[in-house]
């Protein structure tokens, strides 16, 4: 790889604040803001909105939709006719 090119790779705390979750990776985002990890030191923390422990396919309340019924209602709405050949 070309030399100076390429940004900084290093650990950063990604924090989930509405499941009060936060895990420690490598990264190449930044920020002005840093917070003390487990190990006592500084490293730049970014809050997400979303992560693993908040969203609803990994927690397991996602709702399922009905799509058989929403086919029916869309028939039955618009009509169904096939055209004969």
């Amino acid at each position: 790889m070309k030399p100076g090119i390429h940004p900084a790779y290093r650990p950063v705390v990604f924090r989930d604040r509405v499941a009060d979750f936060a895990f420690l990776t490598r990264s190449t985002a930044t920020s002005d803001k840093t917070v003390e990890w487990e190990d006592g030191n500084n490293y730049p923390v970014i809050d997400v909105e979303i992560s693993s422990a908040s969203h609803p396919f990994h927690t397991g309340t996602q709702r399922v939709l009905d799509t058989a019924g929403r086919v029916e209602r869309f028939e039955r709405r618009y009509g169904h006719e096939r055209s004969k050949p």
